[in-house]
């Protein structure tokens, strides 16, 4: 199983501009690369909030940070951040949030975890193996407007409709209950797929999405993560697909820009102002970290500072 190496880090570190005695969450800790770094630059005083959904990463962050008095671990959705922060961290803001919004790679390299079709293995999908519905229960009982719909919308499958009518067709014959017969079976309905990637991507990403509400837990995220941020302090995004890019990119220039309805007015009120200004340009991966880990090439960090 591959480590799990963290995209960007020495980007993050730099758009975060982490200060010794600061308040930081790292809301999706996956395997700590970030977290650990971002805690080596914050003296005896600062303090770190690591979150995840997922039971293995939570032992891990309890492992090798859980001794540390600086740390606070707490298992949760980032959809829950400001109660999770309010919980660990007390009255206040803080002074950066990071929110990787990547499948770390031991998930992706578990075959039980059902992420990937690289392995044969149950078709589960879900961050919190605990809670909710996984993948295979899902495809066993979808109409084939719904699996259409969500391959359309969440994968932005072009042949949503063709695959949704061959996997209700098959399930008919025997359950769809494994990585490897669902990625057979879609790529069964794209016979002329000439695209590099593997015709079973986007609706393995799909069906990821929908099953774990990846986008609605973000758009919670992105507004709890901004209102959290004391005067100066940062939000930095990581994101791996156009879906959740274009999701934070235009979070980032509304909160960042006036509420258009009082354009032009002398007098704007509060509420109004805008409340972020970005910080730089989107930035991706440079070809010496895309030879260390080619898992980086879709990677977009986006940051913006609380004014």
């Amino acid at each position: 199983m591959a480590m799990h190496v963290p995209v960007l880090l020495e980007e993050v570190l730099q758009a975060l501009s982490p200060r010794a005695g600061g308040r930081y969450i790292d809301a999706t800790y996956g395997r700590g690369g970030h977290a650990a770094a971002l805690l080596a630059q914050l003296g005896d005083a600062g303090r770190l909030l690591v979150i995840d959904q997922d039971p293995a990463a939570v032992a891990d962050a309890e492992a090798r940070l859980g001794g540390d008095p600086r740390v606070a671990v707490r298992r949760g959705n980032f959809a829950d951040l400001a109660r999770l922060a309010g919980e660990a961290l007390g009255q206040g803001g803080v002074d950066g949030v990071l929110l990787d919004l990547g499948v770390s790679s031991p998930q992706l390299d578990d075959p039980a975890r059902g992420f990937s079709f690289q392995s044969d293995g149950p078709l589960d999908m879900r961050m919190n193996p605990q809670a909710g519905q996984s993948a295979a229960e899902w495809l066993a009982m979808a109409s084939p407007e719904e699996i259409a719909g969500v391959l359309r919308d969440y994968g932005e499958e072009r042949h949503a409709r063709r695959i949704a009518r061959r996997l209700v067709e098959a399930r008919a014959e025997a359950p769809i209950a494994t990585t490897g017969r669902l990625a057979a079976l879609v790529a069964g309905a794209l016979p002329g797929h000439r695209e590099r990637k593997h015709p079973a991507t986007r609706s393995f990403q799909a069906i990821r999405i929908f099953i774990n509400r990846e986008l609605e837990a973000l758009e919670t995220a992105l507004a709890e993560a901004a209102d959290l941020l004391v005067q100066g302090g940062r939000l930095c995004v990581i994101s791996f697909h156009s879906l959740e890019d274009r999701m934070v990119k235009r979070f980032l220039r509304r909160r960042s820009r006036p509420d258009p309805v009082y354009a032009g007015l002398p007098d704007m009120p509060d509420h109004a102002r805008p409340t972020l200004r970005l910080h730089g340009r989107a930035v991706r991966a440079g070809e010496a970290e895309l030879t260390r880990n080619p898992r980086a090439r879709s990677a977009v960090l986006r940051a913006a500072e609380r004014l």
